[in-house]
């Protein structure tokens, strides 16, 4: 086959917006559309739902947005590689629609198993298993999308062949799709769905693992001492490695997006990058209009603005990023520690930025004491890294080389990749990372500020959040009548 001019359609489905791309075999994104999602139906005991069918609608405009711009021939594409939310449930009729919304990660249904309340339910999956019966009528998923409460063995990453344990998650083997490994074919794209997304008929669809996992895919993770910071609605950290740990204390093993592979994961920040929003939202008009009169995006401006007006540690302005409390720690709040007369709105800003690098540090600290390793370097990924300001945070507070690729919303790549793997373009991980993932440029720690943010963080902001940890719980209890 002559590869020269093939391509590979990704899908990559978020929190807050569906991507379609078309790569090469290079890695270069050769065409991409983005869609909105609608915002999040938040309502009663902590529910949250994507209202209607969005996933499938906005993958649908996607698509056809994407056509519309797209120049070459739809005939040189090769598949698909699917990629979506992770930690989601879809639950869905015989005939597969949707039997309700999709029910968001932020869901306080998704912290216990699947129950069975509407009779109208045939299926229960994830995002993955949900878009792939769309896009090809199969009752199959990747096995390394389901992480949560389902009825999954750990080890084997199949469904619970003993019976006590599986029934401990009252969900039907009938209700529940089959499962193949990542970057394996799950089917071939109907008729039907051709007719409404514009994707071939036929062409094959590549499942591909959590969208963490393929993120750190994407983003060309290897086992040797780097991490991914990820920033995204939920910022979180990676690592990847051969061992499926199920005894450790400050981090998780997932599946990865390659067989044998496991990804290895801190703890995070809920809503993360949405502070950063919030402080752009507090600061008003004015932001947003001066930077469109300089031609840029508002996060690019605040970034340039921080630059010159602030200096490292924010004059002792701080952080703590509880913006969503955890399901397990409801009375949890965000604070900002430290005002003083010469604050003004850009210093939040900046100790937001601050606040998040030095949770992201301390949590990946705290993973590599517990595998026993050094550090090496970061990948920074995710649409905050396009801040230089924020990459040199990063690199100040973690005190090693902080990098950036080319691609920076890595998982739509990853997905790419895993679609090459399936159809055999690249024989391994190692060779597919070596032809489609490039490195733009890396930011060196300033030994000063590495110095100036360590003394902070070990004295002052690692600190911050116990003395205040039974106040909070008095206050939840003023508003909530609980602890």
């Amino acid at each position: 086959m002559n590869n020269k001019n093939k391509l590979i359609l990704a899908i990559d489905g978020g929190t807050q917006s569906t991507k379609v791309a078309l790569f090469d075999l290079s890695g270069h994104e050769v065409c991409s559309h983005s869609v909105a999602l609608r915002p999040m139906h938040l309502y009663g005991e902590s529910r949250a739902e994507h209202p209607d069918d969005d996933l499938w609608d906005s993958l649908i405009e996607a698509c056809n947005a994407m056509f519309n711009k797209f120049t070459g021939s739809r005939d040189d594409i090769l598949g698909v590689g699917l990629g979506s939310i992770r930690c989601c449930r879809a639950i869905m009729k015989a005939d597969g629609t949707l039997a309700s919304p999709v029910q968001s990660w932020m869901d306080i249904r998704l912290s216990r198993p699947y129950e069975h309340e509407d009779e109208s339910a045939r299926y229960v999956t994830t995002t993955t298993g949900y878009l792939t019966h769309r896009l090809t009528g199969e009752t199959r998923d990747t096995r390394a999308n389901y992480v949560g409460p389902w009825p999954i063995d750990p080890v084997t990453l199949d469904w619970f062949e003993d019976r006590e344990k599986f029934d401990a998650f009252t969900t039907s083997r009938e209700m529940l799709f089959d499962l193949v490994d990542p970057a394996s074919i799950l089917g071939s794209v109907t008729e039907k769905a051709s007719e409404v997304t514009g994707i071939p008929q036929g062409i094959p669809v590549v499942s591909t693992a959590n969208d963490k996992a393929v993120e750190g895919l994407g983003a060309g993770l290897l086992n040797d001492g780097t991490a991914l910071v990820s920033l995204g609605t939920y910022i979180t950290s990676m690592m990847v490695g051969d061992e499926n740990r199920l005894d450790t204390v400050d981090y998780w093993s997932n599946p990865g997006a390659v067989p044998g592979e496991f990804l290895y994961e801190s703890s995070g920040i809920r809503r993360g990058m949405s502070t950063v929003t919030w402080v752009k939202e507090l600061l008003g008009g004015d932001v947003v209009r001066e930077a469109e009169h300089r031609g840029i995006s508002p996060e690019a401006y605040l970034n340039e603005k921080a630059s010159k007006e602030t200096t490292p540690g924010s004059d002792g302005l701080y952080t703590l990023l509880h913006w969503l409390a955890r399901p397990t720690h409801t009375y949890e709040r965000g604070m900002i520690v430290g005002f003083n007369g010469g604050h003004k709105g850009i210093h939040i800003f900046r100790s937001v930025l601050e606040g998040i690098a030095m949770t992201m540090k301390n949590n990946v600290q705290a993973m590599v004491d517990e595998r026993g390793i050094d550090l090496t370097g970061i990948i920074v990924s995710g649409g905050g890294s396009n801040g230089d300001l924020f990459m040199q945070i990063f690199a100040d507070v973690f005190g090693v080389p902080a990098y950036r690729n080319e691609v920076n919303g890595s998982a739509s790549l990853g997905a790419a990749m895993c679609t090459a793997l399936a159809l055999g373009i690249y024989k391994d991980k190692e060779e597919a990372i070596s032809h489609m993932v490039r490195r733009r440029d890396s930011f060196d720690p300033i030994p000063q500020n590495v110095a100036l943010y360590k003394s902070i963080n070990e004295s002052v902001y690692r600190h911050l959040a116990t003395p205040m940890e039974d106040l909070l719980k008095k206050s939840h209890a003023i508003f909530h009548g609980d602890a």
